[in-house]
């Protein structure tokens, strides 16, 4: 089957690139979902030796991780910020290490922008040992529901796909099983973002390394179509000139299978009868 071939890697690379230079003003939806990772690592009664950590646009994961004793290894799409960590420059759907190298993955904040979505996770599933762990997370569907209305308007009646399309999280744990992972769990998380224009937004964007990056990239706005879209975002400001702009960050979690790991009881196998266990039915 082939793959859709919706963003440009070479674009998403440089976009990653160039935000290097001033990432530490705009990290806040990177920080979220990296603290959301060691939250969620903290309530798992276990070590992890080897761990593989997928966007790194600082330390701070790899750092804490390293702080516990595992040896971690750092990898980027982008050229830049895979240096900068010391890691590999990787494509999330070809990962180039062995089967069962990691006992820990953590991907944050890319699978927002892979072509090969289900790939990238069999790629994950295939890099950890038996009973391993992934956590990811990503921003996900019907996030910046103000910024799609605002660029809708600059286009007018020919609208052209300016936003990458985003994954929810129904779509999310379908696709974790079906990469292979056992006990797959998808929640979400909501943050609202403020802002006074939209481009204080586009300036976040770009900062985070999130502008868009697809592969039929759009014309540029014209003029008029930047008016069009500054006004129509002006006109969703609260009383306080605030435009809300919610984010909808994805978490996501799964097991290489194993042997050890729980498993439903055999269908059949239940010695104690519904029945039983509810009563006859008859009021006493």
């Amino acid at each position: 089957m082939s793959v859709p071939h919706i963003f440009d890697d070479h674009r998403r690379a440089l976009r990653r690139d160039r935000a290097a230079a001033r990432f530490a003003a705009h990290d806040f939806l990177y920080a979220a979902m990296a603290d959301d990772m060691l939250d969620r690592l903290a309530d798992v009664r276990r070590d992890f030796a080897r761990t593989l950590v997928v966007g790194c646009p600082d330390r701070r994961l790899a750092d804490a991780l390293t702080s516990q004793g595992a040896a971690v290894r750092c990898a980027d799409p982008g050229p830049v910020w895979a240096a900068r960590s010391g890691g590999d420059l990787v494509r999330e759907d070809r990962l180039p290490y062995a089967p069962g190298a990691f006992d820990l993955i953590l991907c944050c904040g890319t699978l927002d922008s892979v072509n090969d979505l289900p790939g990238a996770l069999i790629a994950m599933n295939r890099a950890l040992e038996p009973d391993g762990l992934l956590l990811l997370s990503f921003v996900g569907a019907g996030s910046f529901p103000g910024l799609r209305s605002a660029l809708l308007a600059a286009d007018g009646d020919r609208p052209a796909q300016r936003l990458h399309p985003q994954v929810d999280v129904r779509a999310l744990g379908d696709l974790m099983a079906r990469a292979g992972f056992a006990m797959p769990v998808v929640d979400q998380q909501r943050l609202d973002l403020r802002y006074r224009s939209l481009f204080d937004l586009f300036a976040d964007l770009r900062g985070m390394g999130g502008a868009q990056c697809l592969a039929s990239a759009p014309p540029p706005l014209t003029r008029a179509g930047l008016a069009r879209a500054t006004e129509r975002f002006a006109e969703l400001a609260d009383t306080d000139g605030r435009v809300t702009e919610p984010v909808l960050i994805l978490h996501g979690s799964g097991w290489h299978p194993s042997e050890s790991q729980p498993r439903p009881a055999r269908r059949g196998s239940a010695t104690v009868s519904l029945a039983q266990v509810l009563g006859d039915g008859k009021r006493r």
